[in-house]
């Protein structure tokens, strides 16, 4: 058995909705997706591909490696159905291991019983090859195996990524309400931006729309910013083979001349905390931020780009009838100052959002966090205004 070099099933989640750009993901670097569900992918690869996969990918949560596939009416069963399995040529020696778990079986209420007997299965069977315990935690630092329990369904992965990989390792200040990144880098996906128009960001917050804009048009991956992956804690695993697609990242960054990515916020400390986001994500030069209420945000001429904003919607920040007349100055300021543009106005209120005023070219299903969001595409025709 050499994981890094067998292939096997790998699965790739992500938050609900995103997954049609994740796929779209998976297929530029390369790789054929078997099946795409709305949590991720399904995909044929060693954990040599995982490496790749975990440094490049901006909409992923966890990459997973498929172990084995077995029958578990019981948490009994799961701890029969693992305590045979070869762990010792999984696990280093010594090592450090943790478990997660996506649990939905009617003899268990805490997912947490699960997750112990998988541990208490492999601790077992190293312990009678290797007359040693092994260290283990819910800290992922170290190797992370992943039980999915569907009813009477298992599956045991090796969860190659460890921390998720939603959250891209660069926004050391994150703000209130902030948007995951991953969720971010989706949404500018779904929009029609070719990565060299201007991209303007008003109501920008800690920055994170604005800097994913950066790092997609110019090609900086996440994998810059992370120096721990789970799949370093493996049995087999080849530095060499890290450095080489690692090395690689730093390669494919390219300059886009000319480039207008604009951020605006009427607050002050949030441009500052979004400038320090920035220059840890490297791109502090590729964004131009301004203190300023969102209706004072340069359009620039010529070129037509994308206007992204993303207001507060009365779930957890906002007074809603506040918010009326901000969605209106919203609508007034698109149809006044951005024609020839594409507006896209990311919301969980679609209430507030009728106050815009124009009539919404597409209507894109994201969630954040549990709220059921669109991303509203406005097409801003040139000496036009749009009725609802």
């Amino acid at each position: 058995m050499n994981l890094f070099s067998d292939k096997g099933v790998i699965i790739i989640t992500c938050p609900k909705r995103l997954s049609p750009w994740l796929e779209k993901e998976v297929k530029e670097l390369g790789f054929t997706v078997v099946e795409t569900f709305i949590t991720g992918v399904r995909l044929s690869g060693t954990i040599n591909d995982c490496i790749r996969l975990n440094l490049n990918l901006r909409c992923a949560s966890q990459v997973l490696y498929s172990l084995k596939q077995f029958e578990a009416v019981n948490a009994d069963a799961i701890y029969k159905g693992l305590v045979d399995y070869p762990w010792e040529n999984i696990l280093p020696d010594p090592g450090y291991f943790s478990i997660t778990s996506n649990v939905n079986n009617p003899t268990i209420n805490n997912s947490m019983f699960a997750n112990l007997r998988v541990k208490d299965a492999i601790v077992d069977r190293l312990r009678e090859k290797r007359g040693t315990r092994p260290s283990t935690g819910s800290e992922l630092t170290g190797a992370v195996i992943n039980l999915f329990w569907k009813n009477e369904h298992a599956e045991i992965f090796i969860d190659t990524s460890g921390d998720s990989l939603g959250r891209h390792g660069y926004r050391k200040i994150p703000g209130q309400a902030p948007m995951l990144e991953a969720l971010a880098a989706a949404t500018i996906y779904a929009t029609r931006w070719n990565r060299k128009s201007p991209f303007v960001n008003p109501m920008c917050g800690s920055g994170t729309v604005a800097i994913e804009a950066a790092m997609i048009a110019t090609n900086r991956r996440p994998g810059l910013f992370r120096t721990n992956f789970a799949f370093m804690h493996l049995q087999g695993y080849d530095e060499v083979v890290y450095l080489k697609e690692d090395a690689r990242l730093e390669e494919q960054i390219t300059e886009v001349p000319g480039l207008r990515i604009i951020a605006t916020d009427y607050s002050a400390r949030a441009i500052g905390n979004a400038k320090k986001n920035a220059v840890a994500a490297g791109v502090a030069s590729l964004v131009d931020f301004s203190v300023c209420d969102f209706a004072a945000t340069e359009i620039p001429a010529g070129d037509p780009g994308i206007f992204y904003v993303n207001p507060e919607y009365g779930e957890r920040l906002g007074d809603v009838k506040e918010l009326e007349l901000t969605y209106s100055r919203i609508g007034d300021f698109m149809k006044q100052r951005c024609g020839g543009y594409f507006g896209y106005v990311f919301t969980g209120n679609l209430e507030l959002a009728k106050k815009i005023g124009l009539k919404a070219k597409r209507r894109i299903e994201f969630y954040t966090s549990t709220i059921d969001c669109r991303l509203l595409e406005y097409e801003l025709y040139s000496g036009s205004r749009e009725k609802v």
